[in-house]
């Protein structure tokens, strides 16, 4: 028996029916990423149902070599979550995991599994008049250990904070098989590094996360959720300013929606209708909430808040959602963008941030410049104004082909928005993560000091690098270095 039939053969036993497979049709789902633009091979599809398991597994693959690439819903957008072509990982699914396992009302506290999935924890809050405050458009299928491993965004961070804020302390397995516990929150502790920290948007490079202890918010008594029309995007930045001079705390969310973006959301879906009698350059879309001891002002704190900016000539117009339905109908609209231009043609998606003040002039500076240097194309920005961070996306050409663009063209067009971001002072990932699509582009504009240390970190947790390789940390140029 080959030493590859060995470990195969000890996984299986190790793992059983449920949790081991090498049936190309069960595989074959999770092996294109959710863009469509990695493809990769696996050995096998590992599906442990414990972190002990998990653990175990991890062990044999150090003992034969084998690469381990983990995934949640697959529903990353940087092919962090996608094996390479060589066949050799095996795929390690967390989503037989779960589980709650402890659940702390009073403490507003929740410890689950790394394959709850975020709409599941979201109604396991509600349950007890609690929230979870961090949502995005893939909430159906996101995992809470691809949240933590990929230090989420999406569009709370304004009030609340990415992941990281949100995680109180975790579990994960580590290259060896041993397992860091982590998961007892402790206000103070400084007993030496927080290791938690360095893991969470790790993208499963250093440590594989196996469950997690979330902070968890009061649920929200009362809401208002405002589409506004704006004439440009600097106008959107002065009322996004006015909104937490008026409105505070009570700002959940600011999320700026060019009009060409609401037109591909409107044509994409049939029944959506604009919030608006009249198109507008730019749209805000805003959203105040309030606990029990303040819901009976809020409905005058909104409607006090549109009428000083509307003085101030800060909108165009304004409606104010009249149910949860309305409400839930203007959040869609945000968060079906990206699957409406998917569905217009290719397209780079450039997931970036620069210091919060500085975007919209930004956004006017660099999107005629993209425009000018690959004529044909279009430049779109979308997302969550107030965090610094937009999806800067640049349309293909009229005819271009899926797969051949961004292949070609589209490499150069992604690599010119990136100096632009960098010479801005940006990141080039705001949310998504760097997984495989960004991480050479990381390597040549990321910090020569930062890279370094990136390396000395993953070779010293890491050293056989069988923990999702080729993602996320960049090769050094001198073959010498790990």
């Amino acid at each position: 028996m080959t030493d590859q039939e060995t470990f195969l053969s000890d996984a299986s036993a190790l793992l059983g029916p449920r949790g081991f497979t090498r049936d190309p049709d069960l595989l074959e789902p999770w092996l294109t990423d959710w863009r469509g633009r990695f493809t990769g091979k696996a050995l096998a599809l590992c599906s442990p149902a414990s972190t002990q398991e998990t653990a175990e597994l991890v062990k044999l693959c150090a003992r034969h070599g084998v690469p381990i690439v983990p995934q949640g819903g697959n529903s990353g957008m940087s092919g962090g979550a996608t094996p390479d072509g060589s066949g050799e990982a095996i795929l390690l699914s967390l989503r037989r995991m779960d589980a709650i396992r402890d659940f702390d009302p009073a403490a507003r506290q929740i410890t689950c599994e790394a394959g709850l999935v975020l709409q599941n924890l979201h109604d396991a809050a509600q349950e007890h008049r609690l929230r979870f405050p961090l949502t995005l458009g893939g909430k159906g299928s996101a995992t809470v250990g691809g949240l933590i491993s990929t230090n989420a965004g999406g569009t709370q961070v304004l009030r609340h904070g990415t992941m990281r804020a949100q995680v109180l302390g975790l579990e994960a397995v580590m290259a060896d098989g041993s397992v860091l516990d982590t998961l007892i929150p402790l206000k103070k502790d400084n007993r030496g590094f927080d290791l938690k920290q360095l893991l969470i948007g790790s993208e499963g490079t250093l440590g594989i996360v196996t469950a997690g202890t979330l902070a968890l918010v009061p649920e929200i008594a009362e809401r208002r959720v405002v589409w506004v029309g704006v004439t440009s995007l600097q106008q959107a930045r002065k009322l996004l300013l006015h909104c937490e001079a008026t409105a505070g705390d009570a700002l959940e969310g600011f999320e700026v929606v060019p009009a060409h973006s609401l037109a591909a959301v409107l044509d994409h879906l049939p029944d959506a209708r604009a919030p608006l009698a009249e198109p507008h350059a730019w749209n805000a879309l805003i959203e105040l909430v309030a606990s029990p001891s303040e819901a009976a002002q809020l409905g005058a704190l909104c409607e006090d808040l549109l009428a000083s900016a509307m003085e101030e000539g800060l909108l165009e117009d304004a409606v104010i959602a009249a149910s949860e339905t309305q409400a839930e109908a203007f959040w869609q609209l945000r968060d079906s963008i990206a699957p409406a231009e998917r569905a217009i043609g290719p397209a780079m998606q450039h997931d970036i941030s620069v210091p919060v003040a500085r975007m919209a002039d930004f956004v006017e500076a660099a999107s005629p410049q993209v425009e000018e240097r690959f004529p044909g194309t279009r430049a779109i920005a979308f997302g969550h104004l107030g965090d610094g961070n937009v999806h800067f996306h640049v349309l293909a050409p009229s005819g271009a082909t899926r797969g051949l663009w961004e292949n070609s063209e589209g490499k150069a067009i992604s690599a010119f928005v990136y100096d632009l971001v960098t010479e801005w002072g940006g990141s080039i990932s705001a949310e998504h993560g760097i997984g495989q699509i960004k991480r050479d582009e990381l390597g040549r504009l990321g910090d020569p000091s930062a890279l370094a240390l990136m390396r000395a970190i993953k070779h010293a947790l890491d050293p056989r690098g069988l923990l999702n390789p080729g993602k996320l940390v960049p090769l050094a140029q001198d073959p010498a270095i790990p």
